[in-house]
């Protein structure tokens, strides 16, 4: 079984390394100026504001940072996988999402690109990549890979679209900073899964209630 997952664990690795790998490059092409999408996404966002969009855009804030974002969904989102799919599901989750937000504040810190003017929400420093749609992107995967569901990917595939959106039209980020974060999470994932793809049993296997 180890020889065998050998050679998968170095094609999610490397998967895993390729994806991270164009983030950074976005982020370095996307640093110094502001590009014609960004702008012209930006000019679109701020034409269709306004009380409804905001709120709803105002809730994705709150899933995806501050307390409820970066502790209760972590923890919460470890409980229940270590009671549904076992500990090692849970161990998956919480490692892929620790390592997602420092790979985000890492770049963020090397690349400080500054975050759009028209701001409705607090922010800290650094717009590439967007951490609240690397979070997305992350509990996408990794819920993906443990359920095996296609409408767990597909629910989750909207609520990423759906959170990159918002943070655009709240004016956190820039249209390519949330295309950076959906990189950096599904990446980090993907390198994740490579550690303990050995130790996941798909649904109803031995390790379900583990």
């Amino acid at each position: 079984m180890v020889a065998a997952a050998r050679p998968r664990r170095r094609v999610l690795v490397g998967l895993g390394s390729a994806t991270l790998l164009l983030a950074g490059v976005i982020g370095l092409l996307v640093m110094r100026s502001v590009p014609w999408i960004d702008q012209e996404w930006m000019t679109e966002v701020l034409a269709v504001r306004g009380p409804a969009g905001t709120s709803v855009a105002s809730v994705f804030n709150a899933l995806g940072g501050g307390v409820l974002g970066v502790v209760v969904v972590p923890v919460v989102g470890t409980l229940a996988l270590w009671r549904w799919r076992g500990r090692w599901a849970a161990v998956f989750f919480l490692v892929a999402s620790a390592a997602s937000a420092l790979v985000v504040q890492g770049l963020k810190a090397a690349f400080g690109r500054v975050r759009p003017e028209d701001i409705l929400v607090a922010v800290d420093s650094g717009s590439f990549p967007s951490g609240h749609t690397a979070n997305a992107a992350t509990i996408t995967v990794v819920l993906g890979i443990v359920a095996q569901r296609w409408w767990v990917w597909l629910t989750g595939v909207l609520y990423t679209v759906a959170m990159a959106l918002s943070r655009t039209y709240l004016g956190a980020h820039w249209l390519t900073d949330t295309l950076g974060g959906l990189l950096v999470g599904v990446g980090v994932a993907v390198v994740v899964w490579a550690v303990f793809a050995h130790r996941l049993e798909p649904p109803g296997g031995a390790g379900a209630t583990a």
